[in-house]
């Protein structure tokens, strides 16, 4: 084995057995290559990455390029969902130098870390316009000796550029500038298939919820983008029709095939989002997920492991390919449910002899769900049965580390999920995970305050510092709790990172960086506001700051969030599919968000209550037996007559009580 043996990354343990001579991010491999005068190679990727397997396989595991790549460089592999501050200042590098970014990441640096060249995936031989990539190693280690001058002219022209902050000044994000947002969305929105742009479709969670949650000009036309896109997706190829989940993303426009790989990040999203909705495609979607999500990603530990993997073998022992596991011949629907059913099963699929994917084999969609009930029934059969045969396949692996920020995401998506659709069950695995992140991600110094650590495998945790998202998901994620138990811990805890936030992450314009001020320094200190996959840091603190403020009523969360929301005004003008957690927080905050208080003996007519409060976009909704001090939106709120009542705010300011459901619209 190389270096990469003691990782703990499931992800670098991947490539411990390499013949490259890998090392980890750190200051030893940095002092390795001044000593030997040679460049750094960084290779960035994450276990699930499909198109890291296949480089791995090509060229990390071939003796000849792991020869080259060991005499002529340092060589330094990167987990970026263990080190995504490490990933964002190179991949801003990269985009920058190439125009265009992904993973496998290849930057080869300097001694300082300023990069001179980068790219993404390069193949063992020359293909599709892309050199091979013992061609590019060669060229670089000949233009690392024979030109050493323009090499760092190169590389310190590159970490100006990263040094330097674009930020523009902040203005006010008006009501007609989201209103602009909605009709900037409007013309990306893909009519007939839903979703926005063309190939690749990625499933854009936090825009749909903005589009829940607007109310003004062009609101018709917003539920319209969000129903048909909810809609699309659920009975996309991309959504696991049998098992429940959603795969990363469809390479196409008409969401057939996805890229595999389940990632915790967008599962914990769209279970929240669905749950949300309020309907019967909703509640279902909902449901199915929370149970993948609870059945395949639960740690022993109670927290929720990262990924599953894109790759898997037909056969024990055989390569693996992307899906296997996952698509299905109408041979093999046969096989399982026998002529009839299996018949039915292709048709309602889409199921077809010539296949949708590749070898002759279909993904599953579902594009009309059945409405007669002797359909359902018999469709919830075959779903079961094809459940237990693929059960049978030998499965994807599973990144199994535990990643603060997306855990967070996960304890709020249970959270809704398990509030709207009385699953007691999910609220149950929602506290678990909480009490995970408490246990071995938290720790409370009194001097640096409440901090979290990034990631945690089989229940030790990690060493690497969490990074803005982190602390901004892990507190929304409490503050839901809090919400939905009325334990004040969770109130507690989830104010102790968003003040640590506040001090260390503070950029002076009223925005944030993604690191804090005592991190380790890198060639640039990253800060994006724009949501990719998972909510950005940004965008996830300033939900957290506008929910601490709706429970606590303290007005410093509710300033610091007003300062931030003007920071992003020209993202949201420019890019509103890259803003639309912002965007959600910036429309709750116009009005609000509501406080809801509800106070009352438990039971049927104090659900109800919960119930409709829930139904209001933004919500803020904590229920109890009794007021409660230690949670200020609970404080002095009494029953009304002995019966649970509902205590409606804005800004702490009260409609009277009222006890029955109807009465809180």
């Amino acid at each position: 084995m190389n270096r990469l043996g003691a990782a703990t990354s499931p992800y670098l343990l991947q490539h411990a057995d390499n013949p490259v001579d890998w090392w980890e991010w750190g200051p030893e491999a940095f002092a390795e290559a001044r000593h030997r005068n040679v460049p750094i190679l960084l290779s960035v990727g994450y276990a699930a990455c499909h198109w890291c397997h296949v480089m791995a396989h090509e060229s990390f595991e071939d003796e000849t390029t792991a020869a080259f790549m060991n005499e002529h460089f340092v060589n330094i592999k990167v987990d970026r969902e263990e080190r995504p501050d490490v990933d964002a200042v190179y991949m801003q590098a990269t985009t920058a130098m190439t125009g265009q970014g992904g993973w496998p990441m290849t930057v080869v640096m300097d001694h300082d870390g300023a990069p001179f060249f980068a790219g993404t995936y390069f193949p063992d031989q020359p293909r599709h316009g892309s050199p091979a990539f013992t061609q590019v190693l060669q060229a670089l280690s000949a233009a690392w000796t024979d030109r050493s001058d323009d090499v760092r002219r190169t590389a310190a022209s590159v970490a100006e550029h990263l040094r330097k902050e674009a930020v523009p000044a902040p203005y006010a994000l008006t009501a007609e500038r989201i209103d602009g947002a909605v009709a900037t969305l409007a013309q990306e929105f893909d009519a007939q298939a839903g979703g926005f742009g063309n190939a690749p479709k990625f499933p854009p969670t936090m825009v749909l919820e903005f589009l829940r949650r607007y109310r003004g000009a062009s609101e018709q036309q917003a539920r319209h983008m969000l129903a048909r896109t909810v809609a699309a997706m659920a009975g996309s190829g991309m959504y696991d029709q049998i098992g429940g989940g959603f795969a990363r993303y469809a390479v196409d426009r008409g969401w057939v095939v996805p890229h595999f790989e389940k990632m915790l990040y967008d599962n914990a999203q769209l279970l929240g989002l669905y749950a949300r909705l309020g309907t019967a495609l909703g509640d279902r979607v909902a449901t199915e997920t929370a149970d993948f999500l609870l059945r395949e990603l639960r740690t022993a530990e109670g927290g929720f492991a990262s990924a599953l993997d894109a790759d898997s073998p037909a056969e024990p022992g055989e390569h693996a390919h992307e899906g296997t596991f996952y698509v299905w011949t109408p041979t093999q629907l046969v096989a399982v449910l026998g002529p009839d059913d299996g018949a039915w099963a292709a048709e309602l699929f889409g199921v077809t002899a010539d296949g949708t994917f590749e070898h002759g084999t279909s993904t599953l969609q579902l594009r009309h769900f059945p409405q007669d009930t002797a359909d359902r029934a018999r469709l919830d059969g075959v779903r079961r049965r094809l459940l237990a045969a693929r059960e049978e396949r030998p499965r994807p692996a599973r990144d199994d580390k535990v990643v603060a920020a997306w855990n967070g995401l996960a304890i709020t998506g249970l959270v809704d999920a398990g509030r709207r659709l009385g699953r007691p069950d999910y609220l149950r695995a929602a506290i678990d995970a909480g009490e995970l992140l408490e246990r071995l991600h938290l720790s409370v110094d009194g001097e640096t305050g409440a901090r979290v650590l990034r990631v945690s495998r089989d229940g030790v945790a990690g060493t690497h510092a969490g990074v803005l998202e982190d602390y901004g998901c892990v507190a929304s994620g409490f503050l839901a709790l809090a919400q939905a138990t009325a334990d004040a811990r969770w109130l507690r805890l989830a104010t102790g990172l968003i003040d640590t936030a506040l001090e260390q992450f503070a950029a002076p314009d009223g925005g944030f960086f993604d690191t804090a001020a005592d991190a380790e320094a890198l060639v640039a200190r990253p800060r994006d506001p724009g949501d990719n996959a998972s909510p950005s840091g940004f965008s996830s603190l300033l939900h957290a700051l506008v929910d601490a403020h709706a429970l606590t009523g303290e007005g410093r969360y509710r300033d610091a969030a007003e300062r931030a929301r003007a920071t992003v005004s020209v993202l949201v003008e420019k890019a509103p599919r890259f803003a639309g957690w912002s965007l959600a927080a910036a429309v709750t905050m116009a009005e609000g968000p509501l406080e809801v208080a509800i106070v009352g003996p438990p039971g049927d007519e104090r659900d109800a209550l919960v119930a409709r409060a829930l139904a209001l976009p933004g919500a803020v909704v904590v229920a109890a037996d009794e007021a409660t001090d230690d949670i200020p939106l609970l404080s002095g709120r009494t029953p009304v007559d002995g019966r649970p009542a509902a205590y409606v705010c804005r800004g702490f300011v009260c409609e009277r009580p009222v006890t029955e459901p109807e009465d809180i619209a």
